[in-house]
């Protein structure tokens, strides 16, 4: 796959000229936009594969950015914002980013962020003719026809509540979920007794998809919510 084109949405100059230098010592193509206005009509007009983005824009908020932006396209959004409270990054997740990351950023974790979004392309395009049936990840397989999952090829016992979490989970893997989404998508509200369920489930399910294998697969979001990791 080749480097994807990576579309930065940032008034900050400083920063964008960190971020623009970063992705140019990566040979990454990138397009920048300094307003919300002009970062809608570059995500129209040249279809990025990845957006960076900045909340705190002088025309609108970002969160708006990512809502117009998800009524037509699924592309990976990473937001990059000063913004550093939880609620802050569950309604940005929530309004469909992929991922968040908080100012101040070093270099390798920006990075990291743009590789994880890149395997997540990569996924879809490779193997989106085949994941209505089957999906499989490290030692980690699904059936979803047979609504079954396996570990080393051996069968997991789950319940339907800790199958319906993995199937969640890995039709978004490398995307950070929050708990609302979850609870919503599982239990269909978002009650404060769903999220404190979905802590017990998460658990269950995680020690049993992780305690035979080496890999770990669930990654935790501290009062955000969970992502499924690429193995």
């Amino acid at each position: 796959m080749s480097k994807p084109f990576i579309l930065i949405v940032e008034d900050d100059e400083a920063i964008q000229r960190l971020i623009t230098t970063t992705l140019e010592t990566q040979n990454y193509r990138f397009l920048t936009a300094s307003n919300g206005s002009q970062a809608i009509l570059e995500a129209v007009s040249h279809n990025p594969d990845i957006v960076i983005l900045d909340l705190g824009l002088p025309d609108m908020d970002g969160v708006e950015i990512i809502k117009k932006i998800r009524s037509w396209s699924t592309m990976p959004i990473i937001v990059v914002s000063a913004r550093s409270m939880d609620q802050d990054k569950i309604d940005a997740l929530d309004a469909g980013a992929d991922d968040y990351l908080t100012k101040p950023f070093s270099v390798e974790e920006l990075l990291a962020r743009l590789r994880v979004a890149i395997r997540r392309i990569h996924y879809h395009h490779t193997d989106n003719a085949q994941q209505n049936l089957h999906f499989a990840n490290g030692d980690l397989s699904i059936d979803y026809a047979a609504g079954c999952a396996f570990l080393k090829g051996t069968e997991l016992h789950l319940t339907p509540i800790e199958y319906k979490l993995l199937v969640l989970l890995s039709k978004n893997i490398g995307k950070v979920l929050t708990h609302n989404y979850i609870t919503k998508e599982i239990w269909g509200s978002t009650w404060e007794n769903d999220v404190a369920s979905l802590r017990v489930f998460m658990a269950t399910l995680r020690k049993k998809i992780e305690s035979e294998s080496q890999q770990k697969y669930i990654q935790t979001h501290i009062g955000v919510g969970y992502r499924m990791i690429k193995n």
